[in-house]
């Protein structure tokens, strides 16, 4: 059975925030369903910023999006053109990716902070799926 789960959140510029997700058993899956990006003040300047979903800890915040990274599971580019009163997001979801640790939200951003929202579904997981989550979890942290 499953079911959804939400988070939310306010991220200074070049911050990391931990989503504590993991179980001792590693019986419990999820996967991302929604995930949506605004400035903290939209209307002040004409601010950018590339806020992403990660497996594993980032040492580094950067504005680099990089879909070969096996690590990534979503990203979102924000962006407020004063000058021709554009506001929009464009966001890209892994939605296939399932995995049963925490997750990693970070954010570069030329502006204050920025406001995020994440809907994960939350399953249950059997003895051989929960291994392979495991397993690939394992790999993408050598």
């Amino acid at each position: 059975m499953s079911r959804i789960i939400s988070f939310r959140g306010l991220m200074s510029a070049a911050t990391q925030d931990t989503l504590v997700l993991h179980t001792n058993d590693g019986l419990t899956g999820y996967r991302i369903v929604k995930f949506q990006v605004v400035a903290y003040v939209p209307a002040g300047g004409s601010p950018e910023a590339v806020i992403q979903i990660w497996k594993e800890e980032q040492s580094a915040i950067s504005y680099d999006i990089d879909f070969s990274d096996n690590r990534l599971l979503g990203s979102a580019f924000y962006e407020n053109n004063q000058n021709v009163g554009a506001e929009g997001a464009s966001v890209i979801i892994f939605d296939r990716e399932i995995f049963n640790q925490d997750i990693y939200i970070t954010c570069a951003s030329t502006v204050g902070s920025m406001n995020y929202y994440i809907e994960l579904e939350q399953m249950d997981l059997a003895l051989d799926e929960a291994t392979v989550a495991t397993l690939k979890d394992i790999r993408n942290n050598d």
